[in-house]
């Protein structure tokens, strides 16, 4: 049952993994100014929802208790992790590009407003 209420978050993962693994150019770097660009907000926001997702869908299974109880914080930990998992990969595995810590910064801040979301959506 933890798979068909989080349905969309595995979806939505997919979607992810597909944007930031494909191979492109390497950007050059910019300076500070780097984490206020499109690239950073494009992160947050897709980390954001992801994170969203994910506690909306542990809060609604019923099957692992525990997970539901701590659905918060398990996909805040999860999500994050999954950022920094993406963010190696792109530097280890992928052609053309690089991990940035920008953009691992960028993804945890949108975890942390994926999780601000829930709480003011769902009054937690």
């Amino acid at each position: 049952m933890i798979i068909r209420y989080n349905f969309f978050t595995i979806l939505w993962a997919v979607v992810i993994m597909v944007l930031t693994l494909l191979p492109s150019a390497s950007m050059p770097a910019l300076s500070i100014w780097e984490l206020f660009s499109f690239d950073s907000f494009a992160h947050a926001f897709m980390f954001a929802v992801l994170t969203y997702l994910m506690v909306v869908g542990l809060k609604k299974q019923y099957t692992f208790p525990q997970l539901q109880h701590y659905a918060i914080r398990t996909s805040l930990f999860v999500s994050t992790l999954f950022g920094i998992g993406i963010e190696l990969m792109q530097h280890f595995f992928i052609p053309g590009r690089q991990g940035d810590i920008i953009d691992v910064l960028s993804n945890t801040i949108g975890c942390m407003l994926g999780v601000l979301i829930f709480k003011w959506i769902y009054k937690q």
